[in-house]
């Protein structure tokens, strides 16, 4: 397998934790967002993707953009250890916390959006910030509030082993972190994302530890 991957996107670090947490190799080809006017949007890598998006997947003759998609993907194909359980309610939580992160947050705050709010809008870089804490800050309260309400909620964000929500968690937390978004009323978040971050299969995928970080 390839994954096209960008050290910093929080889309890629979460397929990067998925394989992971399988124990699956992956040939991770780096495109930079920002170099060369933002690698993703030359010809050779939007014929592997269309939508200059990363990440890609590649397995086989089978490309696959979208994280969740992939995410899921691998979870298929590759179903132990599992990354949802086999309980639907079980499984529809999880996704719930999942797409809160996927769906709400991350969309608003991805750099596509923050380069247009700031080269086209002209919002100076104090408004993007304040942008983008908003939004963080929005999305990860009901998230911190999802998991405080639930006995579900384990060490991990279910039960006590790490799973599809956590891999969504932590990079989201690692944004609103470089981001310096205050976190303080979120102790079960802050709580999660440290006991992730001690797991080989996250310290791995982090972004500081990518071929990439250092270009």
């Amino acid at each position: 397998m390839k994954l096209y991957s960008y050290f910093r996107s929080s889309a890629a670090y979460r397929v990067r934790i998925a394989l992971n947490l399988k124990g699956l190799a992956a040939d991770i080809i780096p495109v930079h967002l920002l170099k060369d006017g933002g690698q993703q949007r030359q010809q050779d890598y939007l014929d592997i993707n269309p939508t200059a998006l990363v990440p890609t997947l590649v397995d086989g003759d089978f490309v696959l953009g979208q994280s969740m998609a992939i995410v899921e993907y691998l979870e298929e194909t590759h179903p132990q250890p599992a990354l949802l359980p086999s309980d639907v309610q079980d499984r529809a939580r999880i996704r719930a916390i999942a797409q809160i992160i996927a769906c709400d947050i991350h969309p608003l705050n991805n750099l596509r959006v923050l380069q247009y709010l700031k080269h086209t809008l002209n919002i100076d870089d104090a408004g993007r910030d304040q942008w983008y804490m908003h939004w963080i800050h929005l999305g990860l309260t009901g998230v911190e509030a999802m998991l405080a309400d639930s006995p579900q909620t384990g060490e991990f964000c279910h039960g006590d082993e790490p799973g599809y929500a956590d891999l969504m968690l932590v990079p989201q937390v690692a944004n609103a972190r470089r981001f310096n978004c205050d976190l303080s009323s979120m102790p079960n978040v802050v709580r999660i994302d440290a006991a992730c971050n001690k797991l080989d299969a996250f310290i791995k995928a982090a972004p500081a530890n990518q071929p990439d970080s250092q270009t």
